[in-house]
């Protein structure tokens, strides 16, 4: 099937692909276009203009900066998996990496595309929530930060105004210890079902601060505060994480098709929040869950 048409354009610097996005609202933003490129074939896309940034060297790098780990939105997913500073300030990060698609698909998707087209199950949102990460968003009025949970709206909906594209992200420096799980229908490649990322510390065996980030079960990927509130200031006994896997399934809003049911992806976020939370507590690695059978 071939594409509709288009007008392409690739910028040699942020300010110049910033004033073609504000000066044309309806253009697209090219980066890895594992997505974009899909939805432009499927025809659910039609712009009229493809602005290139994947040769901007102000989207690129990573790098600790005042007390915060900077990624830039056009690292690949690809680079976050051999990354050094990743994986000492984000393990959860790169294991989400570790299972992101495929070694080409990885090579090519970028973190911002991930972010900014706002998937419901998109796979690096999820541990990032979790590490209460920012976005840096370039636009013609300057530069804002927003929290990553503000900047998503709901499925392909995001904060970015006219004008604007998603810089980099910003984490700080996490306490505690971190785990991620993605439940798909297959190991590799697979979309997910239903996916986990938790932070918790521990202060003689209470909790003393608590993340709870879920995927695939709402509308957008969200932090299941109820389940956060559960565990904050108690002692993190098996009774505590059953009440907070139990809220946490509560807060899921899933939908059925055919990678699951409803019912099916609340039990599955109910089972890796307590498994999580059990490993963390354990001290233990965690360990990507076995795909259903069938």
């Amino acid at each position: 099937m071939l594409l509709p048409g288009f007008e392409y354009r690739r910028p040699s610097a942020l300010c110049e692909a910033v004033a073609l996005l504000a000066e044309h609202p309806a253009a697209r933003v090219l980066a890895g276009g594992t997505d974009l490129l899909v939805d432009l074939r499927e025809r659910r896309q039609g712009p009229s203009l493809l602005v290139d940034v994947s040769e901007l060297s102000e989207l690129r790098g990573i790098g600790v900066a005042d007390g915060v780990l900077r990624i830039g939105s056009g690292v690949t997913v690809g680079e976050l998996l051999a990354s050094p500073r990743v994986a000492e300030w984000a393990p959860a990060l790169g294991r989400a990496a570790h299972g992101f698609a495929d070694f080409l698909t990885r090579n090519k998707a970028t973190l911002g595309g991930n972010l900014a087209n706002a998937s419901p199950g998109a796979d690096m949102v999820v541990p990032l929530l979790a590490l209460d990460a920012q976005v840096v968003l370039a636009g013609p009025a300057g530069e804002r930060t927003l929290g990553l949970d503000d900047f998503l709206l709901g499925p392909r909906q995001t904060a970015l105004r006219p004008g604007e594209l998603l810089r980099a992200v910003v984490l700080p420096r996490p306490g505690g210890r971190q785990v991620f799980y993605k439940l798909g229908l297959k190991r590799g490649g697979a979309i997910a079902v239903v996916s986990v990322a938790l932070r918790i510390e521990l202060d003689a065996g209470r909790c003393a601060a608590a993340a709870v980030a879920l995927g695939a079960v709402a509308p957008r990927p969200f932090r299941a505060r109820e389940a956060e509130a559960a565990l904050i200031g108690a002692a993190v006994t098996p009774d505590c994480i059953a009440r907070a896997a139990d809220a946490a399934a509560a807060a899921s809003r899933p939908i059925s098709d055919v990678r699951g049911g409803d019912d099916y992806r609340r039990a599955m976020v109910r089972a890796l929040v307590a498994r999580g939370l059990a490993s963390a507590v354990a001290s233990e690695p965690p360990t990507s869950p076995s795909p259903p059978a069938g």
